[in-house]
């Protein structure tokens, strides 16, 4: 019964407290003051903070995963994938982040399901955000275009059709695991496919595997990757903001 009392006593002071407060002063916070950042002239504009990842003249951001220079192919202010050059990867490793990428599926149509227009971003080199061309285009709902790849459905398809560019803006929160290499906090993506919500604060399970459950390997900040899956996927527009 005492510990009832102290509660309630509690809860009264701490209204009253609130009570007390009528000069709306008393609840304005003033310091830090959020930093200026210059923003663009359009949404797919880089802000003033941004890390130009590939602004469609050079690929200097990036390597192969054996470190050789990018063997894309660069033409047009884009870069498009070569059928067996591998994935590239960037430089620079990143952890919390803001990501905005421009793709096009191959304007020539070949193939269905997962064979028409396959690529894919990789956040810290393990974890999938799904490109292909899922315009009139049925495959596996958690490997459409948008999705995470086996782990999260897009909440809606927002294909432009592939003679268009498509555009995702991708926030990353990533996993933090502790001393021992045990994770302590779940990672999470949030995505836009042409500005349309198709990834929600969706917790990431693990790496997106193909084949298999999802693994939780303790690991740091690691590049982005884009995918080499055999078709003539193209890029440009591509920054970054660490968060």
């Amino acid at each position: 019964m005492k510990f009832y009392w102290i509660v309630i006593l509690g809860i009264g002071i701490v209204s009253e407290a609130c009570a007390q407060i009528t000069d709306p002063k008393a609840t304005k916070v003033w310091e830090p003051e959020p930093r200026v950042v210059k923003v663009g002239n359009s949404n797919s504009a880089a802000p003033s903070d941004a890390i130009s990842l590939f602004d469609g003249t050079n690929m200097d951001a990036w390597q192969h995963e054996d470190g050789s220079p990018v063997n894309w192919k660069l033409e047009d202010g884009m870069m498009t994938v070569v059928d067996g050059a591998g994935g590239i990867f960037t430089k620079e490793a990143f952890g919390d982040c803001q990501l905005h990428i421009e793709w096009r599926a191959p304007i020539v149509i070949e193939g269905e399901g997962q064979d028409r227009g396959n690529s894919g971003v990789f956040l810290q080199n393990k974890y999938e955000v799904q490109i292909l061309d899922s315009y009139q285009n049925r495959t596996y709902s958690n490997g459409q275009a948008g999705s995470i790849y086996k782990q999260h459905i897009p909440l809606v398809n927002a294909m432009r059709p592939p003679e268009e560019w498509q555009t995702y803006d991708i926030i990353f929160q990533a996993p933090k695991f502790n001393a021992d290499g045990i994770k302590v906090a779940s990672g999470y993506l949030t995505v836009l496919h042409n500005g349309v919500l198709i990834q929600n604060h969706a917790e990431i399970k693990g790496t997106t595997e193909d084949i298999g459950l999802p693994k939780n390997p303790a690991h740091g900040d690691g590049p982005i990757q884009l995918q080499d899956h055999s078709n003539p996927v193209s890029y440009r527009n591509i920054w970054i903001r660490k968060l």
